[in-house]
């Protein structure tokens, strides 16, 4: 609700305490709030959860602090970090795009994980990412403190040859049907030099489009808990919604607004984004959950009951809202508004 002149204030304030900087914000307890509202959003602790680990690029189009142009980008960008776990936004970290895309990984997750065992301290935890994040440091981080992780591998000519066979399968039923082929196969792999330890990797060989398409995936989940197929089918591929919720924030937020000189005002502006993120998600779980609106994405739920026109008469007493008549989402409106004031009074 801030006007624009506070919160320019907000972002050009000084880290150090200065006189003529009198607004200033605690980032520690921002990072850490996203974390408490994903714990007070469970009335129960659950058995397990999945933290889903993504970077992703944030196109600029200035001259700001810290840019980079990356080629497979093609752009200058800086490249952010976000952690959800299901619907749920638990960081969203802002950094410059001329490094790896696990730098800071295992930072920002012993700081998630030690929130979330300081009041769950029996939950399980898994670690699903891209292979951008199977790095020695994250998954030895993982093994040493009780967290499984689930990551994609790049393939490289070691891992296309131990699947040589599957391949052929794969490609002899493909050509014979006509159908897309696939086989799986599970196996222990190390690579030369830049793991400390050999780990469960698990293959898919498929043969499709008249090619091979070979995928892999390494994770400290074990063969008894998961089979290969449904370990990558239902389990690995599952990680996809994510990029659904990193779009959420990125085009009907504006998490990409990232116009200021500096990283530091550029971050307050990705929290401000994942902060309404976060509150229209709560919006969507507990007052839309019995309408049309239960799974809908923020721009839907902000073009169709948010910004609507209204007529708005202040008196002495009371301040009244006037709606159309003819606005389409009236009943779903009143649920919402009913569901709120429920929720507030308990």
């Amino acid at each position: 609700m801030a006007g624009k002149s506070t919160l320019n204030r907000l972002e050009l304030s000084r880290q150090e305490p200065s006189r003529y900087h009198r607004i200033g914000y605690d980032a520690v307890a921002i990072e850490a709030l996203f974390v408490d509202l994903f714990l007070d959003a469970h009335p129960a602790p659950p058995a397990q959860i999945t933290l889903d680990l993504d970077a992703t690029d944030d196109p600029l189009h200035g001259h700001q602090e810290d840019r980079f142009f990356p080629g497979y980008y093609d752009t200058y960008c800086y490249l952010p970090l976000y952690v959800f776990c299901g619907r749920h936004l638990l960081a969203a970290k802002l950094r410059p795009a001329d490094i790896d895309a696990s730098a800071g990984s295992v930072e920002e997750m012993a700081r998630i994980v030690a929130r979330i065992r300081r009041r769950w301290p029996k939950v399980r935890v898994l670690l699903r990412a891209d292979s951008g994040f199977a790095r020695e440091a994250l998954m030895a981080w993982c093994e040493n403190n009780g967290v499984d992780f689930l990551f994609g591998l790049a393939k490289n000519a070691r891992l296309n040859a131990a699947i040589e066979s599957e391949l052929a399968a794969a490609q002899q039923q493909s050509q014979k049907t006509g159908q897309p082929a696939r086989r799986f196969k599970d196996f222990t792999w190390r690579t030369r030099k830049s793991w400390s330890r050999a780990r469960r990797v698990v293959a898919k060989a498929e043969w499709t489009g008249g090619a091979a398409n070979p995928r892999f995936v390494v994770t400290s989940l074990t063969r008894q808990e998961h089979q290969p197929r449904h370990l990558y089918e239902t389990l690995y591929c599952a990680r996809g919604e994510m990029k659904n919720r990193i779009k959420e924030c990125q085009l009907d937020l504006y998490a990409d607004r990232t116009s200021a000189h500096t990283m530091r005002a550029n971050q307050l502006r990705l929290w401000f984004a994942a902060i309404a993120y976060v509150l229209i998600a709560a919006l969507r779980r507990m007052a839309l959950k019995h309408t049309r609106f239960a799974r809908a994405a923020c721009g839907t739920i902000r073009l169709k009951l948010l910004k609507i026109a209204a007529l708005v008469r202040i008196s002495v007493r009371r301040i009244t809202l006037a709606m159309p008549s003819a606005f389409p989402h009236q009943a779903e409106y009143r649920a919402a508004h009913v569901a709120l004031t429920a929720a507030a009074t308990v």
